[in-house]
């Protein structure tokens, strides 16, 4: 039966209700949309990209980088099967505290047992404040300001690790310039969005969101020679599960001494003022939002969204 078929028009899409949770199927609570598939198929960019960093921080191979990213994948899907709108915790302007973090290890079992016990302590924060409710309640607690500043300093923070000295503007200048400049108009330009009305390819490049604009990334840098024309190969990448289990897990470097679970502390909470940033900025864009689209009520939960998260990277922690 497709639920989503009798949603009545300005209240919250069908879902079987367990407790906090909204346990959503896809093609039964909600149906296939084309643009989201392509956004969410392409925006996999987004999500390999950790797989440099991993193979860097931790002398990891492809394969075993790749297992863990596919990991990472199905884990992000517990968020909307769960009634979750958004899907929090990629945060990009805290990996340089994490990398500072565990750089203080010697690189081998002792690294990854840092980041495993780095990861494993953020999320159990994140489901103690989910599950007391405790997170709803600092949101509502702290003042307008603060909540501002975090939400400001997390945008400078992650501008400030591409234009400071030594930084990606000074590898990728005209790439950064021209895909940003095109960002903004794409994003804000009151222009574009008169336009987009008009013609059909416009309307299109905007249902993609952000994709387009990584995709004029790709071939900004080679034209411009701050990087080389990608050589692609066709067929089936390998992820080495195996290899991740036996040598990047507890089941093959054992668990880590409480000694780094307590040394973590720090990072965890200096990284969850970022987290927190973006659970506040996932708030006031759905609250936004709603002002102009009454056709759907969005239920969204912090508490929810912090017992998802923490559980993700909890289990995550250990496993990948």
């Amino acid at each position: 039966m497709s639920y989503w078929k009798n949603r009545e028009e300005g209240k919250e899409n069908p879902a079987f209700n367990l407790g906090l949770f909204r346990i959503r199927f896809p093609f039964i609570h909600y149906r296939f949309e084309w643009p989201d598939y392509f956004q969410g198929l392409l925006m996999c960019a987004v999500d390999l990209a950790a797989i440099p960093l991993i193979i860097e921080l931790l002398g990891m191979p492809f394969e075993a980088a790749m297992a863990i990213v596919i990991l990472n994948g199905f884990f992000y899907l517990l968020h909307h099967l769960l009634g979750d709108p958004v899907v929090p915790g990629w945060i990009t302007p805290a990996i340089p505290i994490i990398i500072v973090y565990i750089e203080t290890f010697s690189i081998g079992p002792d690294r990854v047992k840092a980041l495993m016990a780095f990861q494993f302590m953020l999320g159990l924060l994140s489901v103690f404040l989910g599950t007391t409710k405790l997170a709803t309640k600092i949101i509502r607690l702290i003042p307008s300001a603060i909540k501002s500043g975090i939400i400001i300093g997390a945008g400078i923070a992650a501008v400030t690790t591409v234009f400071k000295a030594g930084g990606r503007f000074d590898i990728f200048p005209y790439t950064i310039t021209i895909s940003v400049s095109s960002a903004f108009y794409l994003i804000y330009s009151q222009h574009f969005h008169q336009n987009k009305e008009k013609y059909p390819l416009l309307n299109l490049i905007n249902k993609l969101g952000i994709f387009p604009i990584i995709l004029l990334a790709v071939f900004i840098a080679p034209l411009f020679q701050e990087a080389n024309w990608p050589q692609i190969e066709w067929g089936f990448s390998n992820p080495d599960f195996n290899l991740l289990i036996r040598s990047y897990t507890i089941f093959g470097v054992g668990l880590p001494p409480i000694s780094m679970f307590l040394t973590a502390i720090p990072t965890v909470l200096a990284t969850y003022i970022v987290l927190f940033g973006d659970v506040l900025q996932s708030k006031a864009i759905l609250e936004e939002a709603d002002s102009l689209r009454g056709d759907e009520k969005i239920d969204y939960n912090s508490n929810r969204a912090h017992i998802i998260l923490g559980a993700r990277n909890s289990i995550m922690s250990f496993i990948g």
